[in-house]
């Protein structure tokens, strides 16, 4: 029998990310699928922090073990915004061209685009928390490129790849380079592990 999971998202984009990445080897549940259709805050100022939040939510309301993510585009020309406001950079609307168009914005004059995607994962399991981070260090584009992914694919140029965008590249070709593929592989890593064994958190 599959290894049922929480993951506490309703993202379609995030839930095939995972799905593409662990395979059949477990059954995973969204957060419509357990009940949960109320809006949980994310007002911590650190993707850790949200994170927290949201596994925390879901425990204490639902009951369920579960995993949660949260995941910020840090530019260091910006002080590594937008951060923890990578959703919602250009307001509540949630608008990934709004959040891209201002962002290009912002860096217009500038030379140096510098950037890294950052994700967190947090999972709890019974009365223990374990943290798993990935990160996918790369540039800003100049302009969107590209059709595929999502939120700021588009304008997100990784440094391991070969100059593309992530929304450029298949989903086969993002996951080699993906932060959300990262701290993934270290939580399946750590959900491998015999129950007993010491796991580590990052």
């Amino acid at each position: 029998m599959k290894q049922q999971l929480v993951f506490a998202t309703n993202n379609p984009h995030k839930i095939a990310e995972v799905k593409r990445q662990l395979g059949d080897r477990y059954a995973f549940l969204s957060l419509q699928e357990i009940g949960c259709t109320e809006e949980i805050s994310e007002t911590a100022d650190t993707l850790e922090g949200n994170a927290r939040l949201k596994a925390r939510h879901v425990k204490s309301r639902y009951g369920h073990d579960c995993f949660s993510e949260d995941t910020g585009l840090e530019v260091y020309a910006l002080d590594h915004a937008p951060g923890v406001d990578t959703a919602h950079y250009a307001g509540p609307q949630r608008s990934a061209d709004d959040n891209n168009q201002k962002l290009l914005s912002e860096l217009a004059d500038r030379k140096d685009r510098l950037a890294r995607f950052r994700t967190v994962i947090c999972l709890i399991e019974g009365d223990a928390e374990h943290l798993f981070e990935g990160e996918c260090e790369g540039r800003i584009a100049t302009a969107p490129i590209g059709h595929d992914g999502f939120g700021y694919d588009p304008i997100f140029v990784p440094a391991e790849g070969d100059g593309r965008t992530f929304a450029q590249m298949t989903q086969d070709e993002k996951v080699r380079f993906s932060h959300r593929a990262r701290a993934m592989a270290k939580l399946e890593d750590y959900l491998k592990k015999p129950q007993g064994e010491v796991h580590p958190t990052a």
